[in-house]
């Protein structure tokens, strides 16, 4: 395998400006789902894939699932696309996840210069919307696949892919493809590999193998049946944004602890794996710090500061609606206000006991207050959490890959936010995923400037084709 993962290697040192070019041409692309006036953009972008694949010799499959209604348009959703490359039975067969779409961006937006323009820095820096979420990830895996091609290297699995045009948009009808697909395309998968978040630095490369679910509440408080005048009415009638900012007040308090009773009896114990497990990560304050512009992190101790994003329940208060929040001055009192916030979860909380707790917490504490309003918990949206052991031979083979590629161990992380399909593979198809990132923590993601490292595009493309020959490799 050596000298076969070498030449690969070498073939991607000489073919690093064309992959650039690449990128170039699909930044180029304006695949943002959230617009309906770039709709058609999305599927020439998923279109290019398919045919840039079938050119290469995969067998695809365009799947269309279905139409949404988006700024009052109704439109098809982009196709999910979904393909084989190999299908040898004496490989093993992983199955690989991306998306191409984008977050929207402008250039009145703060951005450098033209976002859908890729613009190679100086620093080394290749900066364009798309180049990091998740098209450079995305065009990996194909890269990896025509260089074993060009290189004249027998693909070492068969490759199964699936990719979509609506993860920036809540991935709008890819469960019920996923699910419907699990004992048809996706049959016959051993391994999960997805390439969609980053390091937790910027120097050193990571496996990923937890992600935090979500719990989403509307908290409700309506008084009258008008808003009132708060000259007339003030003192006299009990005022729904009273008892609203009351109730949210209660749920967590200024360290970041949640006030709900009970809501950490489900939480996972720490074990000293786990804890040896932050020992030498890529992580300070100080670049934390300076990532936020201002030094507001809650802990002292690092070590916290990342169980606090990774393996603990946070709660977070996210808005409120139906207040008067316009410029200016306005004597109002809201007749029904609605306030929003969500509860990050961790192993082994479960969705239902989050939200019973939850409700009868804020009924309890609306209770004392004694008000004459009208109250109501609603629940909107119950992710689960995704936790996987870093003793897997997807994750080992992974780390293999990495240390032949970077020179170093990867670091073992976890990730504070959520990726839903990461569940849905596993329970769908029954295997273990992995998350093998190759952008950097400094990426920027959704922001503006959003750029990737010319170092981890083409160490990334190394890595990925690393990652099947190692898995290849597994006994």
């Amino acid at each position: 395998m050596a000298n076969t993962v070498e030449k690969y290697f070498d073939l991607v040192d000489q073919n690093q400006q064309k992959f650039i070019e690449t990128l170039r041409e699909v930044v180029a692309i304006p695949s943002v789902s959230g617009d309906a006036s770039r709709r058609a953009d999305v599927v020439r972008m998923g279109e290019w894939l398919q045919a840039r694949w079938e050119a290469l010799g995969a067998q695809c499959k365009r799947v269309d699932p279905g139409k949404q209604e988006l700024q009052g348009e109704v439109l098809d959703l982009p196709p999910v696309i979904l393909g084989q490359y190999g299908d040898d039975p004496s490989k093993k067969t992983v199955l690989v996840y991306g998306h191409y779409d984008v977050q929207p961006a402008l250039l009145e937006d703060g951005w450098e210069t033209d976002p859908f323009t890729l613009v190679e820095k100086e620093d080394g820096r290749l900066v364009g919307r798309g180049s990091t979420d998740d098209k450079g990830p995305v065009l990996g895996w194909l890269l990896c696949a025509e260089t074993h091609k060009q290189a004249g290297i027998d693909m070492p699995v068969n490759l199964k892919f699936c990719f979509e045009g609506m993860e920036e948009s809540g991935s709008e009808g890819l469960d019920a493809i996923i699910i419907d697909e699990a004992d048809k395309w996706f049959k016959g998968t051993d391994l999960v590999c997805i390439s969609d978040n980053y390091w937790l630095g910027t120097q050193k490369p990571c496996l990923t193998h937890g992600l935090r679910g979500v719990s989403y509440f509307h908290l409700e408080v309506e008084g009258p049946g008008a808003d009132l005048h708060s000259g007339v009415f003030g003192g006299t009638v009990h005022e729904p944004m009273v008892d609203l900012v009351h109730l949210l007040s209660r749920l967590v308090d200024n360290d970041g602890r949640i006030k709900v009773p009970g809501i950490y009896d489900q939480v996972m114990a720490v074990t000293d794996d786990e804890e040896r497990s932050y020992e030498g990560l890529e992580f300070s304050h100080k670049a934390l710090a300076g990532d936020l512009k201002h030094d507001v992190i809650i802990h002292d101790d690092e070590r916290m500061t990342l169980k606090h994003r990774w393996r603990y329940p946070t709660l977070s208060i996210h808005g409120v609606e139906g207040a008067f929040y316009a410029p200016g001055d306005k004597t109002v009192i809201p007749a029904r206000v609605r306030g929003k916030f969500s509860l990050r979860t961790v192993p082994n909380m479960e969705p239902a006991k989050v939200a019973e707790l939850v409700t009868k917490y804020i009924g309890d504490e609306f209770a004392k207050l004694g008000s004459k309003n009208r109250m109501r918990v609603i629940e909107t949206h119950a992710g689960r959490w995704w936790y996987s052991s870093p003793d897997h031979p997807n994750f080992v083979a992974a780390a293999k890959a990495t240390e032949r590629v970077y020179g170093v161990k990867p670091d073992l992380t976890r990730e504070g936010g959520s990726i839903p399909v990461t569940l849905t593979f596993e329970e769908c198809l029954k295997v273990n995923v992995l998350l093998l990132p190759m952008g950097a923590a400094d990426d920027g993601a959704h922001s503006i400037n959003e750029k990737i490292d010319k170092r981890n595009y083409i160490q990334g493309i190394k890595l990925l084709g690393a990652y099947l020959h190692e898995v290849a490799a597994l006994d």
